[in-house]
């Protein structure tokens, strides 16, 4: 599906979609269970996969769609060989987080995905896997998917780089603690996207297992038992909240009102500050979970997105509209997402009339040389991308079409309805 955004301006109420990044991690902790409820869960096709993962291992999910909650009958931390190949699709965070739970089950596990997500890096999760006593391999010998896994591991230690991927840590944290003997875990490089495993110790204390962070690494103990007591709640989802800011800020008549704001441990929580060190006016009532953001004029920054890959395409947007030059430090990791995002941003917004300047580790975007006009440009099949080129073109000059906008369905599947909501020109 391809979508025509036109120049537009917002305002209103908007609803921010539950997390993605807690709603895997809650469906996988309830899969440890014996079972537990959901609440307040994002379906999407990402989910959708973790989802078919626990069904795999011998669990059950049922989506109560009236009250929007998953009633999950876990497999108790003993995951059962699956009878078929578990198919992760497009989910990067679904095929690290059961590569780890595929490690406990007596037979081998074959995972596999869509093309790109046999492209992206598995190599450290597997090796680790193999000092822990398992089995783990690529297929095709170059650390991607399809891979093969077995066990089961009974825990043990295991060193790993933590700059490929902080999902690594977090599959490993997650299924050592059903393992006798716990797992304990050494970073050989300093650990990117710290915040994603804060979320993972957050959820995992909810299920009323602890894991720590130790001098060097993470430990979890062994003979854990997850449990949920009377259900797990998930949060709203700040990457996906960073498009509706920018919405606001850049194309505002009068205020735009975002719901579902509530703090948590999400490092994208930092899209409200650097907005307002961008200039922005935004307003945070934390208890009420509410952002209030309206337009004003940026100016660039320097921001790193080390800890916070997934806003480099929406800081990507605000500089491209902002007075001077926004360069954006820290992001090779970015490029090992769905797509090569520091590349898939910087094309396709040279092609829309923005300045830019591309290096392995930066992206600088010059607002000052820069006059966005509507063109059409490439969602590279990532959702990322497709979300913050709509919120683009809704400050574009003319009409913006964005392909294969249908992706949004990986983590905001009513984006475009809940932007058009507050106003915004789409054609679909």
């Amino acid at each position: 599906m391809d979508v025509t955004m036109s120049q537009s301006t917002v305002a209103g109420r908007a609803q921010a979609p539950p997390s993605k990044s807690y709603t895997h991690r809650a469906i996988l902790a309830a899969g440890y269970a014996d079972g537990a409820t959901v609440a307040d869960p994002l379906i999407s096709a990402d989910t959708r996969a973790t989802m078919r993962a626990v069904e795999a291992f011998g669990g059950s999910v049922e989506h109560d769609e009236a009250e929007n909650r998953l009633e999950i009958d876990g497999f108790d931390g003993d995951p059962e060989t699956p009878a078929d190949v578990i198919d992760c699709a497009n989910s990067g965070t679904t095929i690290r987080l059961t590569t780890a739970a595929a490690s406990l089950a007596d037979g081998l596990t074959v995972l596999t995905g869509d093309e790109s997500l046999r492209s992206r890096p598995q190599g450290p999760l597997l090796r680790a896997i193999d000092q822990l006593g398992g089995h783990a391999e690529s297929t095709r010998s170059n650390g991607q998917a399809p891979l093969v896994v077995g066990g089961p591991i009974t825990g043990g230690s295991a060193a790993i780089p933590g700059d490929v991927s902080s999902q690594f840590i977090t599959a490993l944290l997650m299924a050592g603690a059903v393992t006798d003997a716990g797992i304990d875990l050494s970073l050989q490089t300093e650990l990117k996207s710290a915040p994603y495993v804060d979320i993972t110790l957050e959820v995992m204390e909810a299920f009323g297992v602890s894991a720590r962070k130790t001098k060097n690494g993470f430990s979890v103990s062994g003979y854990q038992e997850y449990d949920a007591g009377d259900g797990y709640t998930v949060p709203g989802d700040f990457s996906s909240i960073s498009y509706l800011l920018a919405a606001g800020v850049l194309a505002g008549e009068g205020e735009l009102t975002i719901g579902g704001a509530y703090p948590s441990a999400q490092g994208d929580q930092a899209i409200v500050d650097i907005i307002r060190e961008m200039g922005g006016d935004v307003s945070w009532d934390e208890e009420a979970g509410k952002l209030t953001v309206t337009e004003s004029s940026l100016t660039g920054v320097e921001v790193s997105v080390a800890d916070t890959p997934d806003l480099l395409p929406t800081i990507a947007v605000l500089g491209a509209v902002a007075d001077g030059t926004t360069r954006i430090t820290d992001c090779e990791h970015v490029r090992y997402k769905e797509t090569d995002r520091v590349s898939a941003m910087a094309e396709a917004l040279e092609k829309m009339g923005a300045t830019i300047e591309e290096e392995q580790e930066t992206l600088s975007i010059v607002g000052s040389e820069s006059s966005l006009i509507g063109a059409t440009v490439d969602g590279r099949a990532d959702h990322r991308i497709i979300m913050s080129l709509a919120i683009a073109g809704l400050v574009a000059e003319g009409s913006t079409t964005i392909t294969g906008a249908e992706h949004v369905d990986v983590s905001f599947p009513n984006f475009f309805e809940t932007i058009e909501g507050i106003g915004a020109s789409v054609s679909r």
